[in-house]
């Protein structure tokens, strides 16, 4: 998001968000294969800003289960590998609120964190979520993590029908440093893929695993249900780049990974 101060997105800013996700003019598609398809922007060796959409079609979730899956919290913990910390930090109003977020990143890289300011939007038969990255003073920047900048990131999922939908990630990321160039094509041409597939799966998986954790709390279709405290955006400010350490990472070669088992 643009300008100075915090600000919540109103209906323009969901239908420009829309509108970016269905657009591909200026996108160059680097990957399609197993159903999913990936564009990217940017993606340069020594570019500051990533962007990369991925689109797929993920049969047997509907939009709802999809909507709930991105949304729980305590299932993200679950089925994303590489969450290492996840939580939210208080409520703005009934679909805005901050949160935490920190992940592993592929060796020998340092891992990342954001704080980001969450919205979403149910429109007609189709759902988005999307986040911008802000600072809120009690949780700064740590020690062990590089502090990236989500500029804009967010997923439109769109229904096709009762049993299936079309999932769609935009990330539009500062990761504050200089990749090595095997990074970029590794997110494009495997991470990117790798994750949409797991979400996918963890969609056919929702519905079992919440019958079994508190089934009828969902508080981003419910706000009465959250427990969150509430937040003034008064105690919120800008995320800006240039203000955070910016790491070299760009001469580091590739170390082997185990992979996670899907």
């Amino acid at each position: 998001m643009s300008g100075h101060t915090v600000t919540i997105p109103d209906d323009r800013a969901f239908a420009s968000f829309k509108a970016e996700c269905l657009c591909e003019e200026g996108w160059r598609m680097s990957c399609n294969k197993g159903g999913i398809t990936v564009w990217t922007q940017g993606l340069e060796e020594g570019h500051s800003v990533h962007q990369i959409k991925c689109r797929m079609v993920c049969k047997d979730v509907s939009a709802e289960t999809m909507y709930d899956v991105l949304h729980d919290i305590e299932y993200r913990r679950k089925w994303d590998a590489n969450v290492i910390e996840t939580f939210d930090i208080g409520k703005l109003t009934v679909n805005a609120d901050v949160g935490y977020y920190s992940w592993k990143c592929p060796k020998p890289l340092q891992n990342r964190d954001v704080i980001t300011l969450r919205s979403w939007l149910p429109m007609g038969k189709d759902y988005i979520i999307m986040n911008y990255s802000v600072k809120h003073v009690k949780y700064p920047s740590k020690k062990d993590m590089v502090r990236a900048v989500s500029i804009q990131t967010g997923y439109m999922i769109q229904s096709q029908g009762p049993k299936a939908c079309t999932l769609t990630y935009m990330a539009n990321i500062d990761p504050r440093g200089s990749l090595p160039k095997w990074v970029v094509n590794k997110s494009s041409h495997y991470l990117a893929p790798r994750a949409m597939k797991k979400i996918n799966k963890a969609g056919l998986k929702y519905s079992e695993w919440k019958q079994k954790h508190n089934p009828g709390y969902k508080p981003w279709l419910y706000p009465e249900q959250t427990t969150l405290p509430s937040i003034p955006l008064s105690e919120l400010s800008i995320q800006r780049a240039e203000s955070l350490e910016n790491i070299d990472e760009s001469s580091l070669a590739e170390t082997q990974e185990r992979d996670d088992s899907d």
